[in-house]
């Protein structure tokens, strides 16, 4: 893409159209059309060619004159354009006419003229901006309107000049008139709220020939070679003067970039192009286009969108440019032209199509960018966004503030783009130049927003948009869009993970982290939960159809108004997608690599569909292709009911007759036939007519509706007729009244003779007695079986009670009837007391039967009271039987109906007030109900009374009342009974898992043993513990042992880690975790539990177990890689130090050697130790090794190959050696091979050999020799004769190795008293060697020394 925006549009020439001639052959006129797909070329010959996009001709037709008696010639055509919909051209002739042709939208297609207005003169310029208005000026200076649909003409404004030139503004919304007098008008048919003024609005110099309206100016040339910029008003703003340039001529021609942001005028051979240039806010000149010979340029034309210009000459030529600011290629898949600042022309390169992206704002528009696969345009301008849809050709341009290039684009929904930037989510929809709706909200997952644009059409509903949205993660708003209101708010328990509105937007289905998947009824507000487990959801498209899949199951809901109603099959896969194409619906599931199809019902998809569009006609076609089942059954029960509501009567008849409804379809079909024949004669479709709405009625059973819709058409016959036909006679006869029908009476007796003839006897009864007819009405009554109707008749009646027949006929009646208390009633009223009181006894009517026998028969009342009780206890009415009971004496039936009716307190009293023994069975029944209801003590008083106190200690145990039973035992029971009570009762607690109970009864008996037995029998460790602390403070440490070693066998690890630390026992939970490969758990409690250094143990081991780089990971984690890989070789697992230190610590390799080595050498194993020695760069200690175990080979050998510098100290330790074993020469020839004579020296000097001590010393140290001297001397002195001898003895061998002078001092110095003939012997010899050997000096020295001593 280019960094800098190019402002100068560019002309490139890319073809001749058109060859010009060798003479003058003016092009007079040419225009393209708005849709881009044709050009149009008029030349001098009045034949108008067309030509496709491409610039290749296509077609051509000739024009015809206004008249032609005046021959072809004799008019010129001066001006054309396209209709709006480029399917028609009007052309403006010379000849005072204007005619519209018809071309088609084909190529080829006949060319028809279709309109024809005739003026008073030539027309001379034409525009078409409109679709049924033609804007043109004439020779006589009138701009006119032409209307295409009344095809007729009218006057706009008048002038008194020549109309030369005529342009629109960009929107087409405007006009402006150039006049020869050199005025320019302008007049808005909509100034779009501009405000900008109407009428005449400047005068140039010259006729404005060439007028352009840009965006921000109008811009006039002429013959005087001036090209002037005006504003908005009219006032100059620029000025470009060519008067002066010899080369230029006449400017003759303006045309205007459909962006208005660039203008072109034509003179002679040249192009003058000039750009606005926003920076600036002025009008800049590009580079003029020059063509030699072109000669002057008669007409201009651009193309739509920008892209072409094309420019006819006077010899009839026709050149093609290329227009463009920059052109650039995108992702080699597009290529962007801008033909301005604010429009650009995207092509793609693959299929040729073309989208013009254009700021209707005239803003310039930066990069454009092609996002969602490569089918949604995105562009900024300063103050605006432009979407566009490739596929529909659908563009936008909204208000838009600069948000830095934050804004992330969603391109899921085909129908909007969603913009989401700073938490405000933003819905543009494609074509809509506004924006649709904004909402706050931070989840921009395009499976948690949904959003429905008209989707479907639905009856009465025009604009359907709505937006589903989470406004946190538990809470979804839905939004009308339309009205920019709130629908509904759904708060929900969980959080939400899926949400999708049906195409109408009535019902949301949306599923949350569990799962569950829920459907909201947005019109009643309803939630409903429809699926658990459910992993895929989604609507069927072009429906209300929602397929799911619930674990190892297909869902289907055919109709989700009764979500209860689910069609599933069995899958052994996954969903994968839904597909709907063809009139198939298929379900896609993967069931492993194979993938397999599920084909839906198609007819019940489309019946939902079908309904929801009103379409009852194909819902019914479709439900006629279905076999009857449940799901088709309630589609066409749905379809009847909305059917009726829609009064489609037909089709409610088709459904009636479906479901086997046959009267309502026959009924129904009565009435279509009154509908239309009413439609027939009246229009419409006769559901408006009072007899069908009657009967419709009617269908709901809205009798007095249907009574209403006949009455307001004073239709009494048929309301009557209507009533008879459903039998009912009241209503009938009602109106009849009202009516002062004159078939009153008749009715009356035809009802009568009527209920007769259908045996209705007890209505005829009725009637009867209405008439006053009672003996009849009684007769009737009891033919018709009801002697209880009869006896109400003859008991109001005193003259019927005087008729002993009708009694007696009415008594036998009623007791066959078993109405005996009817009948009691009869013979009380006639005073036959004996008679009612049976028939008070038989029909239970005891309250009747007491007081009649209160005062008929006194001895009876006792016996009725029983019988009266004992009826009310088999009517469960025990409550009502415990007074008659007392009443009756009757003590224990009494009792058991207070316990039957749950009246204890009652029961209690009358119990009380008894002496029967046989009383405690009710105590005991009572005290339990009392014990139920927590009433302790006062169902321990019962049970005392009923002698069950093992049942109040049961009772007390069961309510964990424990000081209260063992109260209750020891004071009623002996210990050894109160134990094995208790152990009993506990054991069965420990049955039925209430162990709490049961320990607080094995420790109320002092049998701590026995609970602590139970816990661990069921495995309750911890309750265990608890009273092993409590009993057995001194196993505590025990049983925490043994329990977590059994732990440890169940693999209960972390219960077992918790008894071992209790039990102070933490390595012995390290060594759990480490037999279990269970590090991390080892770890964590040598550090927490094992003091300083354990944890740094476990971590070596587990590092050890690990290996290689796991290991050295490991240890880094810890910072013990160091310390391990010391501590490995400090324990002789030199191979794990080795891996270790290789991995990660090389330098320590040095020292691991090292140790290896000296484990060698403790271990005896030499060889392997040098080896180790070697390889820790530490030759020295190998030797010293060889050294100390006196192998003076192996010594030798390794100093000299590594060590030379030890080769010395290995023949001293030789020499050593030697000189410990008496070999003297051996030992005196290493220390010289080890140039240590000092120490051969020294030796002999503690051996006590002083002559060899002085022999080396007077070889090798000569220099030490005098010091040496002295000290044998003195050494010689301390040890009297036998060093006097060793002085002999060395003397002489001065002597013999010819050192005289020391032989001579020698001599001297022997000194022994005991022996004089040796010592002047010795003097002597020195004598004789001074005097034969010594110079005159030493002679004397010897003299004087030698004799000085006296003895």
């Amino acid at each position: 893409m280019f960094n800098a925006v190019k402002t100068a549009m560019q002309l490139k020439h890319l073809k001749t159209l058109l060859t010009p001639q060798d003479g003058a052959a003016k092009v007079t006129c040419m225009a393209w059309s708005p849709n881009n797909g044709k050009f149009a070329v008029c030349t001098v010959d009045r034949v108008v060619l067309l030509y496709d996009e491409q610039g290749e001709r296509r077609d051509k037709f000739s024009t015809k004159p206004a008249d032609s008696k005046y021959g072809k010639k004799s008019y010129a055509v001066k001006t054309m354009a396209f209709s709006p919909d480029s399917t028609k051209i009007a052309i403006g002739q010379t000849d005072n006419v204007i005619y519209v042709y018809k071309i088609g939208e084909e190529w080829g297609d006949k060319k028809v003229i279709c309109n024809k207005f005739v003026q008073t003169s030539a027309v001379i310029c034409l525009l078409w901006p409109a679709e049924n208005a033609i804007v043109f000026g004439l020779a006589e200076g009138k701009v006119r309107l032409a209307n295409i649909k009344s095809n007729k003409s009218s006057t706009i404004y008048g002038t008194e000049s020549y109309v030369v030139s005529l342009t629109s503004n960009v929107s087409g919304k405007g006009i402006l008139s150039g006049h020869a007098d050199g005025t320019v008008v302008r007049y808005f048919f909509d100034d779009e709220g501009s405000g900008e003024s109407q009428g005449k609005l400047f005068t140039h110099s010259c006729p404005p020939y060439s007028l352009a309206w840009a965006a921000n100016s109008i811009i006039v040339a002429g013959c005087d070679k001036k090209i002037v910029v005006h504003g908005k008003e009219g006032h100059v703003t620029q000025t470009f003067d060519y008067s002066r340039d010899v080369s230029e001529k006449e400017f003759t021609v303006a045309a205007t970039s459909p962006s208005g942001q660039s203008v072109v005028i034509g003179s002679y051979d040249r192009l003058r192009v000039f750009n606005w240039s926003p920076r600036r806010s002025a009008w800049e000149e590009a580079k003029p286009k020059e063509i030699a010979n072109l000669y002057t340029i008669t007409a201009l034309s651009w193309k739509k969108d920008g892209s072409r210009l094309c420019a006819g000459t006077l010899c009839g030529g026709v050149e093609q440019f290329d227009c463009c600011l920059r052109r650039s290629i995108y992702k080699n898949k597009f290529e962007m032209t801008y033909v301005g600042l604010s429009q650009v022309i995207v092509k793609n390169l693959s299929t040729g199509t073309r989208v013009v992206l254009k700021s209707h704002y005239g803003y310039q528009i930066d990069e454009v960018k092609i996002m969602g696969k490569d089918r949604y345009l995105v562009a900024h301008t300063s103050d605006t966004l432009l979407l566009g849809d490739l596929g529909t050709n659908k563009l936008s341009e909204v208000a838009w503030q600069g948000s830095g290039g934050n804004e992330k684009f969603f391109f899921e929904n085909e129908n909007v783009c969603m913009v989401f930037n700073a938490g405000e989510l933003t819905m543009i929809e494609y074509g809509n130049n506004e924006i649709l709706g904004s909402v706050r909200t931070e989840f921009m997952n395009p499976h948690l927003i949904s959003v429905r644009l008209n989707e479907r059409k639905q009856r009465g509903v025009e604009d359907n948009k709505k937006l589903a949205y989470l406004i946190d993660i538990k809470t979804i708003a839905i939004v009308n869009l339309t009205g920019g209101f709130n629908l509904g708010t759904i708060s929900h328990d969980t959080k939400i993970d899926w949400l999708e509105l049906n195409e109408t937007g009535h019902k949301l289905l949306f599923r949350d982290k569990k799962l569950r998947l829920h459907l909201y009824d947005i019109v009643s507000s309803t939630k409903t939960t429809v699926l658990n487990y459910c992993s895929y959801v989604q609507w069927v498209p072009g429906s209300d159809v929602v397929v799911a899949q619930n674990r190892g199951n297909l869902c289907v809901w055919y109709n989700i108004d009764s979500p209860e109603r689910v069609t599933m099959f069995p899958l052994k896969g996954d969903i994968a997608d839904l597909e709907r194409s063809n009139g198939k619906t298929e379900v896609i599931v993967t069931e492993g690599v194979n993938t397999i199809s599920y084909t839906l019902d198609e007819g019940l998809i489309e019946f939902g569909t079908a309904i929801d569009d009103g379409d009852y006609h194909r819902a019914t076609a479709f439900l006629e292709t279905l076999e009857m089942s449940s799901e088709t059954e309630a589609m066409w029960k749905t379809l009847s009911k909305l059917s009726l509501e829609a009064k489609q009567l037909h089709i409610a008849e088709r459904c009636f007759a479906a479901l086997g409804d046959v009267a309502k379809a026959r009924f129904l079909n009565e009435t279509n036939k009154i509908a239309d024949q009413i439609a027939k004669q009246y229009g419409g479709d006769g559901t408006d007519y009072y007899q069908v709405k009657a009967r419709l009625a009617m269908l709901e059973k809205n009798y007095k509706l249907a009574e209403m819709f006949y009455l307001e058409q004073n239709a009494i016959d048929e309301v009557m007729e209507m009533y008879q036909e459903l039998h009912m006679w009241d209503d009938c006869i009602a109106v009849a009244e009202a009516k002062g029908h004159p078939e009153l009476d008749n009715l009356r007796r035809s009802y009568y003779q009527w209920l007769m003839e259908t045996k209705q006897d007890e209505k005829a009864g009725e009637v009867k007695e209405n008439e006053g007819d009672y003996t009849g009405a009684i007769n009737l009554y009891l033919k018709a079986g009801l002697p209880a109707k009869a006896a109400r008749l003859a008991m109001n009646r005193d003259e019927l009670m005087a008729n002993s027949d009708i009694v007696n006929r009415i008594a036998a009646a009623l007791i066959k009837g078993d109405f005996y208390e009817r009948a009691g009633d009869l013979f009380e009223r006639i005073r036959n007391h004996q008679r009612a009181l049976e028939c008070y006894r038989k029909g239970f009517a005891f309250s009747k039967a007491v007081e009649l026998a209160r005062a008929a028969f006194p001895a009876d009342v006792v016996k009725l009271e029983e019988t009266w009780g004992d009826y009310l206890v088999q009517q469960k009415q025990m409550d009502a039987a415990i007074n008659h009971y007392i009443e009756a004496g009757c003590s224990s039936k009494a009792i058991e109906s207070a316990i039957g009716a749950r009246q204890w307190k009652k029961a209690v009293h009358i119990l009380g007030l008894q002496d029967d023994k046989s009383s405690g069975k009710y105590y005991y029944k009572i005290a339990q109900h009392y014990a139920s209801i927590q009433e302790y003590e006062v169902a321990e008083h019962l049970y005392v009374k009923s002698d069950h106190i093992k049942g109040a200690i049961d009772m007390y145990t069961q309510a964990g009342q424990w000081e209260q039973a063992h109260k209750l035992a020891t004071k009623c029971m002996n210990p050894e009974d109160v134990s094995a009570l208790y152990i009993n009762r506990a054991q069965d607690l420990e049955k039925e898992g209430k162990y709490k109970e049961a320990e607080r009864l094995f420790t109320t008996v002092d049998e701590p043993d026995l609970a602590i037995t139970m816990y661990k029998k069921n495995k309750m460790y911890d309750d265990m513990i608890r009273l092993v602390a409590k009993y057995h403070k001194d196993l505590l440490t025990d049983t925490h042992l043994h329990l977590a070693k059994e732990l440890e066998g169940e693999t209960r690890f972390q219960e077992a880690e918790y008894h071992y630390l209790e039990a102070k026992e933490w390595k012995a939970a390290v060594n759990m975790y480490r037999v279990n490969d269970m590090w991390d758990e080892a770890y964590r409690v040598a550090k927490a539990h094992g003091g300083a250094n354990a944890h740094k143990q476990v971590a070596y081991l587990w590092a050890k177990s690990l290996g290689g780089e796991a290991a050295v990971k490991l240890l880094n984690k810890f910072g013990l890689l160091e310390t391990a890989i010391d501590y490995a070789a400090d324990n002789c697992s030199f191979d794990f130090a080795y891996e270790l230190a290789r991995q990660s610590m090389k330098h320590k390799i040095p020292d691991i050697h090292l140790k290896h080595a000296m484990f060698f050498e403790d271990e005896g194993k030499f060889a392997e130790a040098e080896a180790e020695f070697i390889k820790a760069e530490k030759p020295k200690e190998a030797v010293l090794m060889y050294v100390h175990n006196q192998d003076w080979n192996g010594a030798q050998r390794v100093a000299e190959a590594h060590d030379p510098d030890s080769v010395a100290d290995v023949l001293v330790g030789q020499a050593k050696f030697a000189f410990d074993l008496k070999e003297y020469q051996k030992a005196e020839a290493f220390l010289l091979r080890a140039q240590r004579p000092e120490l051969a020296i020294k030796y002999y000097k503690e051996a006590g050999m002083w002559i060899d001590a002085m022999r080396i010393c007077k070889e090798y140290v000569p220099n030490k020799l005098e010091i040496l001297q002295v000290e044998y001397e003195k050494e010689a002195v301390k040890k009297g004769p036998s060093g006097v001898a060793g002085m002999v003895e060395q003397a002489r061998e001065w002597e013999q190795s010819g050192e005289y002078a020391r032989a001579v001092e020698c001599y001297l110095k022997v000194k022994d008293k005991d022996n004089i003939p040796l010592v002047e012997k010795c003097w002597m010899k020195a004598a004789e060697l001074a005097i034969k050997f010594l110079t005159q000096e030493k002679n004397h020295g010897c003299d004087s020394s030698g004799w000085a001593t006296t003895y």
